[in-house]
């Protein structure tokens, strides 16, 4: 079954924390008036993103400090502005602290203004717990409150969201009860989807769960016709996977096989993790290299079907399959390689969501998140447009952020060697090496 890694797991449980302990103040504020619930489940493009930096107000006052809006770490850059349309964000949580007592209230609305607090121009989100099969509908004030955000901060929900789905669910698993199971949580997604104005939702494909990869990707393939069929709009984005055990998607030969027993291909498209391409084997480091990757996923797979990006870095090496995620500039792959991605002219317009590790150790030794990583990581991959990479500023800053990342990819290549020099034992035992890493990110 997919499941997440280390460091994932830790973001998914923190989440899921403060959603299953969620308490909301008797008397705080409705999000939206009943009369809101005949507005249209999409918010309203704003080609120019005139508003977006004037939009994100550092703070609201209130009662108490819990009623101050977070601060903004960085102020949303303009698309417009920008001299090739990228929409740069990441995937943030979906937990506000309202009133005076610093409580919780959980709903998809918070994930907007989470996203306006690190400037970005896109973002990610979990749209239900991911350690629960079974879970609450969406509130109608949660479905206002996101409807109503989206407009006012100039959000385009039908193009730059991408939710994230369940690392529960596995289309492609044989049992048909579990199979079942897995369906019902998934199309149930989609329909949160529907009812938010969101086009766009990101999966992983499954596992095989030691069968053929042809009878996984059928499995897959029946689901998501399935699916389809139950929904009207949103457009199901197979995401690439790093290439361990028994998943299904690390090769662009997969995701085309997938795609080709669609029936309506227009509800399927693709979603490139960078850490993910780089640790199955397809090379971004240098221009050529980036070039002859794209030009095979356009070749295998079809331009038309890439939807969306996760941003991130690699702590292992070159198709190592091991799903370990960097900060940008600071892993295998290195800075090169997101100048090319911003600066190719085809990737413009689609939502390019960070990944990238933000806990860091706090004063009293606890790990907290420091969402700054992320505002800085926007503004770094937005001021790599256009710039010159032979250049002195672009060599210094590349070399700054490698001489951050060395000590962790030294210890990651140090393990990469010596499993390399280590004789793998035959059958059963050689079955327990390989782990399924089907997930986002994984701290050391």
């Amino acid at each position: 079954m997919p499941r997440p890694s280390r460091g994932s797991q830790k973001a998914v449980k923190r989440e899921d924390d403060e959603i299953d302990g969620a308490v909301t103040a008797n008397n705080s504020k409705r999000v939206q008036s009943a009369s809101a619930t005949k507005r249209k489940a999409e918010s309203e493009p704003d080609a120019d993103n005139k508003a977006q930096a004037s939009k994100a107000v550092k703070k609201r006052k209130g009662k108490g400090k819990g009623d101050e809006e977070a601060m903004v770490l960085a102020e949303r850059t303009a698309v417009s502005g920008l001299n090739r349309a990228m929409y740069i964000g990441a995937h943030v949580s979906a937990a506000g602290a309202i009133g005076m007592l610093n409580c919780f209230q959980i709903g998809v609305q918070n994930a907007v203004s989470n996203a306006v607090q690190i400037g970005a121009n896109s973002f990610a989100l979990f749209l239900k717990s991911q350690r629960k099969w079974n879970n609450p509908p969406i509130t109608a004030d949660a479905k206002n409150g996101f409807i109503s955000q989206c407009k006012e901060h100039h959000y385009h929900a039908n193009d730059h969201v991408l939710p994230h789905g369940s690392y529960l669910v596995n289309l492609a698993q044989a049992d048909k009860d579990k199979a079942r199971q897995a369906y019902d949580s998934f199309v149930d997604d989609l329909g949160r989807c529907e009812q938010l104005g969101i086009k766009l939702y990101n999966f992983h494909p499954g596992s095989t769960g030691g069968d053929t990869k042809a009878a996984a990707i059928k499995r897959i393939a029946t689901q998501l016709n399935k699916a389809h069929k139950a929904t009207k709009t949103v457009i199901t984005v197979l995401e690439n996977m790093a290439g361990s055990g028994n998943v299904v998607g690390s090769t662009w030969e997969d995701l085309r096989d997938i795609i080709a027993l669609i029936e309506d291909k227009s509800r399927v498209g693709v979603c490139i993790d960078t850490c993910h391409a780089f640790a199955a084997g397809y090379d971004l480091r240098t221009p050529e290299a980036f070039k002859k990757t794209v030009d095979s996923f356009n070749e295998i797979v079809g331009a038309k079907y890439l939807k969306a990006f996760h941003l991130n870095d690699s702590k292992a090496p070159f198709n190592s399959n091991r799903d370990l995620h960097a900060n940008i500039g600071t892993g295998f792959l290195g800075l090169r390689a997101f100048h090319s991605l911003m600066n190719h002219e085809e990737f413009q317009n689609k939502p390019m969501v960070l990944e990238t590790p933000i806990d860091r150790k706090g004063e009293d030794g606890k790990m907290v998140e420091d969402k700054q990583v992320w505002a800085d990581e926007i503004k770094l991959l937005e001021s790599l447009i256009d710039m010159d990479p032979d250049t002195k500023e672009f060599a210094e800053l590349e070399k700054k952020l490698q001489s951050k990342g060395a000590d962790e990819r030294n210890k990651i290549q140090a393990q990469v060697d010596k499993k390399a020099k280590s004789t793998p034992k035959k059958g059963k035992a050689a079955a327990k090496v390989k782990k399924e890493e089907t997930s986002d990110e994984e701290s050391s």
